[in-house]
């Protein structure tokens, strides 16, 4: 696959060389046994997202989402997410990604956790997906949409791919009322790579595309606590783990950590869950036909029916 600028720009950010060796190596030090990998062995480093497989689960229990769908995880990296969702639900899982290192040591680590008929990867562009029309009972995103400046073409394709009665999950970093940020983060070393969006226009958007709401929920207090907890327990480390983070995002991953704090207590970005229907037959309103807006800023599962019931057609 010919690379553009922005994907090369995108994979030198994310990329690095002997990332599958270093995992390996890392698991080696921390006294696993790499003939046996189980999934929460990789949890330091394949969970590339604020507080980890613990909110994963959260929004898959927000979705809903139930044994045997079909899931696309859209910028889904290492998998961690999309092999939490085939191991502990049962989904069939396809991960897409830009990054095509991500996608060479996802499969080696899927197939190293004995879930390689489970999951797949697809090194493609979320703008341009290499799939057919309502492929998908349910599209998937943790923290993917945040290098992405087009983003009515982002929701078009999921919408394209999604099939009707399917449903979207997404877990985001976005624009709060006070930016513009402080870089690095991990998504981005400087401006010219991020793109947040403040989330009454993320939702307003997805609601002109004839998406229907089912949950909104801002997680943006766990999300600061989450990483308090971790800048404190780097500064008080002699050294980093053996794996962790650090061996995705380099040197600057103090610095990125530290101004997600900053970010987050500044109200500089905000960090939202969403699950959204593609309904059978869009409706002429674009105002949501179904709000939900919990007081406790944890999800629990929706009201449309409990955790694993399938998506409502």
């Amino acid at each position: 696959m010919e690379q553009s600028g922005y994907a090369q720009s995108l994979s030198r950010h994310y990329g690095r060389k002997g990332l599958g060796l270093a995992i390996v190596e890392g698991l080696r030090a921390a006294g696993k046994d790499r003939s046996a990998i189980q999934r929460d062995d990789l949890a330091p480093i394949d969970h590339f997202h604020i507080r980890g497989k613990e909110a994963t689960l959260e929004l898959a229990r927000l979705a809903g989402l139930r044994r045997g769908i079909k899931v696309l995880d859209v910028g889904g990296g290492l998998g961690g997410p999309a092999r939490t969702l085939a191991g502990e639900i049962g989904c069939q899982v396809t991960v897409l990604d830009l990054t095509e290192e991500y996608c060479r040591v996802g499969e080696d680590l899927t197939r190293r956790t004995g879930l390689g008929d489970r999951v797949v990867f697809c090194h493609g562009s979320a703008l341009e997906m290499p799939f057919p029309d309502q492929t998908f009972d349910a599209v998937w995103t943790e923290h993917s949409s945040m290098n992405i400046e087009q983003k009515e073409r982002l929701y078009d394709e999921i919408r394209r791919v999604l099939r009707a009665g399917g449903r979207l999950a997404m877990y985001e970093i976005m624009g709060g009322p006070n930016a513009p940020i402080h870089f690095p983060v991990p998504w981005a070393r400087d401006a010219a790579s991020s793109f947040l969006r403040p989330p009454q226009a993320i939702r307003a958007l997805l609601s002109g595309k004839h998406f229907e709401e089912v949950a909104w929920v801002d997680v943006s207090t766990p999300a600061l606590e989450w990483f308090r907890k971790r800048v404190a327990a780097a500064r008080a480390a002699v050294a980093p783990p053996p794996l962790g983070l650090h061996l995705l995002l380099g040197e600057d991953f103090a610095p990125m950590f530290r101004n997600q704090v900053r970010n987050l207590e500044e109200g500089r970005i905000a960090v939202i869950m969403g699950v959204w229907d593609r309904p059978s037959h869009p409706s002429t309103s674009s105002v949501p036909s179904r709000v939900r807006r919990p007081a406790d800023p944890r999800p629990r599962p929706s009201s449309d029916g409990p955790a694993g019931s399938p998506p409502s057609s």
